[in-house]
Parts: C-alpha cells; sequence; structure tokens
C-alpha cells in the first residue's frame, strides 16, 4: 500500500515538474529543441584567452577567371574562439559565382554592387516557369524551370542553412562585394571546427575548399610527405564518381560526365559567362521595387508583434533576405549621429534555425557610440566604409584593443567585453555579425544605460562620488 502511494506521489510530481516547465518555456518563448541547439553549439569551444586583439585582413587570396575570393585566417585565435570563418568575394561584371554548399550555416552581406542569387532546396517544386511548361507539362523540359531566384543590391543581407547549394551572378554595372560568415560552431555543423566548401562546378583550388584544411595539407607536404599534396587536390564534387556510374544515373553520354567532372579551363569557381545569362525572373520598376520594400518592411514588423505560428513559412517559400541599409527601418537613430539597424530572428525568422543575426551601423564624421557590451554573443565586426577609432575593455579592465579601424579589416569582439568606436573624418559603416539569432547589448552610457537603471546611492558607495555627482551621471 506505502509502494503504492509513494508511485502516486512520483507520478504526480512529474507531471507537475513537465506542466511547470513548458508553462516556462511557453513564457519565455525558448523550446527545447532551441535550448539543446544552443548547448550543442558548445561541443567546439576552444578556450578564449584574449590578451591582444587585432583589426584582422585577409590572409589568402585565390583568383579566378572572373573574380577573387579573400579568406581570413581561420587559425587565428579570434576567430576560432567565435568558432566562425570569413571569406569575401569580388565577383567582377557578368561574373557567375559556381554552386556551392557548406558543412555550417552561412549568412553573407552586399557590401556593394548588384545581383541575382539563387538557392536550391530539397525537395521543393520549380517554380519559376515559362509560360510554355505552364501550359503543358507532358512536353520538353528544353525551356527553362527552376527554384526562385532573388535580386540583389548594396544592403542586403542573405542567410542560408547548412547544406543548401546557392550560387550568385553579377548582372550590375560595377564590381560585386560579399563578405561572408560562417558558424562552424552551430549545431548544423556534424564535422569539425572547420568548414568545408562543396562545389557543384568549375575548377576548385584546394585553398577554396576548406582553407584550414588546405593549409595544413601543405605543410605536410612540405615536410617530405608528397602525399600530402597530392591528397588535396582541386576539384568539384563530381570529380571523385565513376563517369559510367553518372551517366547512367543522368541519362547522357559519358562525354558530358566528363564536362562535368574536368572542365577543360582552369577557370576557378567564378566564371566569366560570355553573353548575358538569361534566367527566368519577374520584373519590377523602379517605383514598384521601393513600394514592395516598404510593404516588406511592415509586414516584418507586424510578424515580430504577433509572432509566428509555424504556418507562415515553410522550407520552399522561406525568406533569405533582408536589407539592412534602408534608413526607415533604423532601430536607433540621432540625425547628428547615426544610426544602427538590426536583423535578426524577428525580421528574417529564418534565422530562429540559423542561431544568427546581423547590426548595421552608420556613424556620421567624428560621431561616438555609448560603450556597451554583448550580452549573449560574439560580434564579428567588418567595416565597409570609412575610419575610425575603436576600443575594446576585458572583464579585468584592460584594453585589449585601442587602435584604428579602417574600410576591409575585420575584428571579433568577445562575448561580455566592453567596446566603443569614435568614427573619423570619413565617417565609419560597419556590419556585424552576432552568433546569436536574438543577441542583445547592454549601455553604459545614456539614457537606456545600466547606470541609470542604478538606485544613487549603489552609484554613490560604489564610486565614492557624491550624491550631486550620481545624479549628474544619471
Amino acid at each position: 500500500m506505502a509502494s503504492s502511494s509513494l508511485l502516486c506521489f512520483g507520478l504526480c510530481f512529474l507531471v507537475l515538474f513537465n506542466a511547470c516547465f513548458a508553462q516556462i518555456e511557453q513564457v519565455t518563448g525558448i523550446t527545447r529543441e532551441e535550448r539543446q541547439q544552443r548547448q550543442q553549439r558548445q561541443r567546439f569551444q576552444t578556450q578564449c584567452n584574449f590578451q591582444n586583439l587585432n583589426a584582422l585582413e585577409p590572409q589568402q587570396k585565390v583568383e579566378s577567371e572572373a573574380g577573387v575570393t579573400e579568406f581570413w585566417d581561420q587559425n587565428n585565435e579570434q576567430l576560432q574562439c567565435a568558432n566562425v570563418a570569413v571569406f569575401r568575394h569580388r565577383i567582377q561584371q557578368r561574373g557567375l559565382l559556381v554552386p556551392a554548399y557548406t558543412n555550417t550555416p552561412e549568412i553573407f552581406y552586399v557590401v556593394q554592387g548588384s545581383g541575382i542569387h539563387g538557392a536550391v532546396f530539397p525537395g521543393c517544386a520549380e517554380t519559376y516557369q515559362d509560360s510554355q511548361q505552364q501550359q503543358s507539362f507532358q512536353g520538353s523540359r528544353s525551356q527553362d524551370q527552376h527554384q526562385k531566384v532573388r535580386q540583389l543590391r548594396e544592403g542586403d543581407i542573405i542567410a542560408l542553412p547548412a547544406g543548401a547549394a546557392h550560387w550568385i551572378y553579377n548582372n550590375g554595372r560595377d564590381q560585386l562585394v560579399l563578405v561572408a560568415l560562417v558558424d562552424v560552431g552551430n549545431s548544423q555543423n556534424q564535422l569539425d571546427q572547420y568548414f568545408r566548401k562543396f562545389y557543384l562546378g568549375g575548377n576548385p583550388q584546394p585553398e577554396l575548399q576548406g582553407y584550414s584544411q588546405s593549409q595544413g595539407s601543405r605543410d605536410q607536404g612540405s615536410q617530405g610527405s608528397e602525399g600530402g599534396d597530392r591528397s588535396r587536390r582541386g576539384g568539384n564534387i563530381f570529380s571523385g564518381f565513376d563517369e559510367r556510374l553518372l551517366a547512367e544515373a543522368f541519362n547522357v553520354n559519358p562525354d558530358v560526365i566528363k564536362r562535368l567532372q574536368s572542365p577543360q579551363m582552369q577557370r576557378g569557381i567564378i566564371v566569366r559567362v560570355e553573353e548575358e545569362l538569361r534566367v527566368l525572373s519577374p520584373q519590377r520598376g523602379g517605383e514598384q521595387e521601393e513600394e514592395f520594400q516598404g510593404k516588406e518592411t511592415m509586414a516584418s514588423r507586424k510578424l515580430s508583434v504577433q509572432g509566428d505560428n509555424g504556418i507562415e513559412e515553410t522550407l520552399c517559400t522561406m525568406k533569405l533576405k533582408q536589407n539592412i541599409n534602408d534608413p526607415s527601418a533604423a532601430d536607433v537613430y540621432n540625425p547628428r549621429a547615426g544610426r544602427v539597424t538590426t536583423v535578426n530572428r524577428f525580421n528574417l525568422p529564418i534565422l530562429r534555425y540559423l542561431q544568427l543575426s546581423a547590426e548595421k551601423g552608420n556613424l556620421y564624421q567624428n560621431a561616438l557610440t555609448a560603450p556597451h557590451w554583448n550580452l549573449n554573443a560574439h560580434s564579428i565586426v567588418y567595416i565597409t566604409r570609412g575610419n575610425g577609432r575603436m576600443q575594446i575593455v576585458a572583464e579585468n579592465g584592460e584594453n585589449v584593443f585601442d587602435g584604428q579601424i579602417r574600410e576591409g579589416q575585420l575584428i571579433v569582439v568577445p562575448q561580455g567585453f566592453a567596446v566603443v568606436k569614435r568614427a573619423g573624418n570619413r565617417g565609419l559603416e560597419w556590419i556585424s555579425f552576432k552568433t546569436n539569432d536574438v543577441a542583445m547589448t547592454s549601455q553604459l552610457a545614456g539614457r537606456a544605460s545600466v547606470i541609470r537603471g542604478l538606485p544613487l546611492d549603489v552609484i554613490q558607495n560604489s564610486f565614492q562620488v557624491s550624491r550631486e555627482a550620481s545624479s549628474s551621471a544619471v
């Protein structure tokens, strides 16, 4: 009898505990799956011991036929601590970045230029079809038919989950410049702490498929192991398959497969399109584009207020792009100093699954940001324009960075480290990639600062200042 009473008590306690736990999840907005993803993120975490931070320049440059790809050293301690890798594409006019996918989530920012971006998701329909195909699905497939494509312009943020194949084409008049971050610490990466790029076309060099691994292979080869260099041959994903098996799978002539496996010209991964690339895409005029962007922004804000119920987006219709340069969408704005705009899970819901977000800052000449710190994320700051001064302070009060920053440089601001920026005489613009889908900051000074949230007596006794000085500080 006692044992049955104890069993009944235990079952009641378990039900009550689960009900309370579910209620806590509902109130906080964090699901069990998301919590597990955040915990799994730490599996590649390395020891972070920063004594000095540096503004980083790209360390590797790989040229292709119609552009250049530059890598920051992923073995750098700053990038390893943040569990990220960063690279930059410079695509010339009529240059095509061949289709590829990575083992990690990817987020990139359009620094300059315009173009077309296409992403392919498995199981999704080819929704872009010409009129002949719409009239007869049983007819020839010689007409164009593909998944959705998106127009790119300066200021766009594009987010991609791991394994999603995508391509980019520069159809503008200027060079198309993209800076990309891949999150190797994300739970979607099931390999190791380095990213790998899998190309479906072109002639990729070994450096383009995994910068850190190719460096290691070359180091081994230089020590006398001839197999080291040979084991890291460049090649697209088709190169390793038997051509007869591929010919049977694709139902084509083996000669076609040879072209897939080994294109005759060493063109790299950014190839030049001899004639203008013709891609089926809806056209929109300038006024319609502005109107559409306005409606899209309003819809995003509405979604962020109401929340999502899992029906608004599916994988095949998911929004991948958000422009972060629109002044009317700024979250913080001062007509004399500048503005700051954020993109997170609320206005770009795919970031919820990628556990990433971004911030675009624009400081006018000699303007200053209030000292602040990131509560729950590392911040990888890339300077897009201008120059200025930046200071970063660690937990022990030590100044770990105090120097000038300029266009094209990158610096990592670790979680909790306090930072301040001041623009130079040309102003200062930056894009910050953050390793949390709802990254938050806390101000040290200003109207919404932590100091203003403290009682006057706490300030007076903590800093040993008069009550009048405490009052003026807040």
